[in-house]
């Protein structure tokens, strides 16, 4: 069945908003948590998973139809997948560490953790249950990533606001940020509209 441009801007609006990676599919919390507390270090893992996600995600489908497919050996996906995110974390951070050492200083731990990060595997394996093309495969990778970066992004801004804030004790710390996470996940649901 061959899309049209519509159907491409729904699978966008739906990666972004409306199926959202973390907020949607409840993958990548990790990281979500653990480094929004500052707008520079979001900004870096957002921009090392984007990375990261659209890679592994168009490797891994190419891997899938070319290699374990043809081979029968699709119960290998798993593994495979999760070595292809191995070597291209290990990219990045070498990038990082030689390009940018203040970002890299600042994901500390988180980055090596984007290997282990399942909205990474979870984004492979969902294009090889979704059955997309190769096209559908890197609209969907580049979509599923954005709406990772816009959720980190948006979520650290209000987190830097919180420490200016008094908020009551209960909700302090990991509190306000799930519950603030789940009125940001809300607010992306509203897009549904859009797309029927």
């Amino acid at each position: 069945m061959e899309w049209a441009l519509s159907d491409y801007f729904i699978l966008v609006i739906l990666a972004v908003f409306v199926n959202n990676i973390l907020l949607a599919q409840f993958l990548g919390n990790c990281p979500f948590l653990g480094t929004s507390k500052n707008m520079d270090t979001a900004l870096g893992m957002a921009m090392s998973v984007t990375f990261v996600m659209v890679l592994a995600g168009t490797i891994s489908w190419m891997v899938h139809k070319f290699l374990l497919i043809p081979y029968e050996l699709e119960y290998l996906q798993t593994l495979t997948f999760i070595l292809v995110i191995a070597a291209l974390v290990q990219l990045v951070e070498m990038f990082l560490q030689k390009s940018v050492p203040t970002i890299y200083r600042s994901l500390g731990i988180f980055l090596p953790l984007i290997t282990t990060n399942c909205a990474v595997l979870g984004v492979a394996i969902i294009n090889i249950k979704e059955d997309y093309t190769f096209l559908q495969t890197l609209i969907f990778d580049f979509s599923s990533a954005v709406g990772f970066g816009i959720a980190l992004i948006l979520f650290a801004g209000l987190r830097e606001r919180f420490a200016l804030l008094k908020i009551p004790k209960p909700f302090d710390g990991t509190a306000i940020g799930l519950v603030t996470a789940g009125l940001i996940a809300l607010a992306f649901y509203g897009f549904k509209g859009m797309v029927g």
